[in-house]
């Protein structure tokens, strides 16, 4: 059986080291924050206790065997409906999947405390803070030339044609995505929404400058320049 003191020294250490990740998220508002990692933290770590040594005492009777993984092995699989609940769908867009990775890598650390393999509990909790925190600017840079920006255009479609801005899409060199054509309350009246490649910042300001002056644009607005 495992000595008391051990018991509290481990549930302490995973705490700590739960809140470290916990920090991380909660500086950036998710509701996966500080007291969410440092539970799941705890919580792994006592199972993985109860696990490992909560059932000592009845492996002295005959024709009983155990496996102290199974408890511990059921956490890699529940924790994943617990990250579920912080993932988002909005507009298309999925959110909070690094913070459900955070809270699946937390339970990992605290499993790892709670079978007493501190160096890799300490070495995970590093890493994972390296990558949530250091690792976020490069991935911002990167993203960047992935992105797309989004042209706005209202126009009365008995004086321009989609032929017409194709071609000024094209003059400009830029690269077009898609274009999504709704129709607008008053008569002739569309709205374009023109979803460009990334583009340099000042191509696209310029493109927006001469859809402008043709005829028939009421008006043209850009994100994501």
């Amino acid at each position: 059986m495992l000595p008391e003191y051990q018991i509290i020294l481990r549930l302490l250490i995973s705490a700590v080291l739960g809140s470290l990740v916990g920090l991380e998220r909660e500086r950036l508002n998710w509701v996966a924050g500080l007291r969410t990692h440092m539970l799941v933290c705890v919580g792994a770590t006592l199972f993985m206790i109860v696990s490992a040594f909560g059932f000592a005492d009845i492996l002295s009777h005959e024709h009983v065997t155990l496996d102290p993984s199974r408890v511990a092995a059921q956490v890699v699989s529940g924790i994943g409906f617990l990250g579920a609940g912080t993932i988002i769908l909005r507009r298309e867009v999925v959110r909070g999947l690094t913070t459900a990775a955070s809270l699946w890598s937390v339970a990992a650390v605290g499993l790892a405390v709670g079978g007493g393999l501190y160096l890799a509990a300490l070495w995970g909790t590093a890493l994972i803070l390296i990558i949530l925190a250091g690792i976020k600017p490069l991935e911002r840079r990167f993203s960047r030339a992935r992105q797309t920006c989004l042209l706005i255009l209202v126009i009365d479609r008995r004086e321009l044609s989609l032929v017409a801005i194709e071609s000024a899409l094209e003059t400009a060199n830029l690269r077009l995505k898609h274009i999504r054509i709704q129709h607008g309350k008053v008569p002739h009246e569309d709205r374009l929404q023109i979803r460009l490649r990334r583009a340099p910042r000042p191509s696209v300001l310029s493109m927006a400058e001469q859809l402008r002056r043709l005829p028939g644009v009421r008006e043209v607005r850009h994100t994501g320049v």
